[in-house]
């Protein structure tokens, strides 16, 4: 069956071709696009690097909370001593000492002008941040997934067409020839027949060299070679019925756009952080301590101790207002770059619309000229059989017929690519809502497992 009768059946014929040729091009697994997403979501070394920050970033809350909690320390110290004694008008005496002394010291912070308090409350905004930062990474490594898979789908249909072109041009060179040979036409058609053979020759190998890129980028995204694709569902059931709801759900639920406004919180704390700096300090601290041959004369003392430390800030060269100034001035940046996000996902949200609508009225047209140049070319050949078309006019029937056929692969591929980018505009191009066959990575676990932790080297995995 030609790619020109599979276009006429329906909208997506030529991908469907596209995804037979595949089987003889890459491995002989079936990889359909939930299938390689899934593959992306669990091998791809990106996303897996965001996870891996996302658990770094819950660290900050024990880090914070450490505020609440004493602190305890030990110390010794040991060492040869020697002495020489005299009292007045007595006999001078000399010798060794081996003085020892053992510390254990305790210290809790009463009041550090909510320095703590706020510090946590920052901690928790970035861990908030970081959750949203991990969203948006996963939401662009599904994308750039899809964009690969299509884009693979889309060379190896390419590929096939110029290769039926190039197949197409040498027939028409031989048929030529033959005329030719008969005194039918000119050396000149002959010519014309066989620089488009060589113009096609050339395609066919940019084709391949397309297809090699294209799976090189698959392979680096999903992490497996391509094997047998298919052409993918649609999504555009899921997406608002317009472009201004797209707009709406797209600064609602944007993970970029929550992600700053995350920031703008953690950038708030910051300030009552740096302002703390300022109040005074209250704190509680207990002392045991023993010593041992401390002087001579005495064997052993011990000392326990209790004491209530007040310090006040007055005036430390001025590093306290520039650390609360540098911090409002954050807070400003911060609120800018919500705007910033906003108003780049606006933009992303008209052009990615704007890009389906196109690609929808593309298709529509390509089909149309793939149907009427598939009857001109038929009937540019028979009259070019009985002498009323040049050759020229055969030639350039089959490339329009060709241009036409690959307006419409490349459409095909557009829509699908623009109606993914629009559902990572309003966020929903994750796992979840996908509904890939995943063990979903959940956050919260970890979180859970870290945050009330009081001590341990080895993160929740073992390591």
């Amino acid at each position: 069956m030609s790619v020109a009768r599979l276009v006429r059946r329906n909208g997506y014929a030529i991908l469907a071709g596209a995804s037979i040729i595949a089987l003889g091009m890459g491995s002989a697994s079936a990889q359909s696009l939930d299938a390689a997403l899934a593959m992306a979501y669990v091998n791809n070394p990106t996303l897996n690097s965001a996870r891996a920050g996302t658990r770094a970033v819950d660290e900050k809350v024990p880090q914070a909370l450490s505020g609440y909690r004493p602190t305890l320390g030990a110390s010794a110290s040991a060492g040869p001593e020697a002495y020489r004694y005299q009292p007045t008008g007595s006999t001078a005496s000399s010798g060794n000492a081996w003085p020892r002394q053992f510390a254990l010291t305790a210290a809790y912070t009463l009041f550090n002008g909510f320095i703590t308090g706020n510090q946590t409350r920052t901690a928790e905004s970035q861990v908030r941040g970081q959750r949203e930062t991990l969203r948006n990474t996963e939401q662009t490594v599904l994308l750039n997934g899809v964009t690969a898979y299509m884009n693979v789908i889309q060379a190896i249909a390419l590929l096939d067409l110029q290769r039926q072109s190039l197949a197409a041009f040498e027939q028409e060179l031989r048929a030529t020839r033959d005329r030719f040979n008969v005194g039918e036409v000119t050396r000149t058609d002959v010519a014309q027949a066989e620089a488009r053979v060589a113009d096609a020759q050339y395609q066919v190998s940019q084709a391949v060299a397309n297809l090699s890129s294209a799976r090189a980028v698959y392979r680096q995204v999903i992490g497996v070679e391509p094997g047998k694709l298919f052409t993918p569902r649609s999504i555009e059931s899921i997406l608002p019925p317009k472009v201004d709801r797209v707009i709406s759900g797209g600064l609602n639920q944007h993970p970029a756009i929550k992600a700053s406004e995350f920031a703008v919180d953690a950038a708030v704390f910051q300030v009552k952080v740096a302002e703390g700096a300022l109040m005074p300090n209250l704190s509680l601290q207990g002392q045991l301590q023993q010593s041992y041959d401390s002087s001579i004369g005495v064997e052993r003392v011990g000392t326990a101790a209790a004491t209530l430390n007040l310090s006040v800030p007055i005036y430390q060269g001025g590093v306290e207002y520039a650390n609360i100034r540098q911090a409002k001035e954050l807070l400003s940046q911060a609120r800018i770059d919500v705007d910033v996000n906003r108003d780049a996902i606006r933009a992303q949200a008209v052009q990615f619309w704007g890009a389906l609508e196109a690609a929808k009225a593309q298709i529509q047209a390509a089909q149309a000229s793939v149907a009427a140049n598939t009857l001109a070319l038929e009937g540019v050949r028979e009259e070019w059989r009985v002498g009323q078309r040049t050759t020229t006019d055969v030639l350039n029937a089959q490339r329009d017929l060709t241009n036409s056929q690959s307006a419409l692969v490349v459409a095909q591929r557009d829509r699908v690519v623009a109606a993914y980018s629009l559902v990572s505009i309003i966020g929903r191009l994750d796992a979840v809502s996908l509904g890939l066959k995943v063990d979903v990575y959940n956050p919260q676990v970890h979180y859970n497992q870290v945050r009330d932790s009081w001590a341990g080297v080895r993160t929740p995995d073992g390591k």
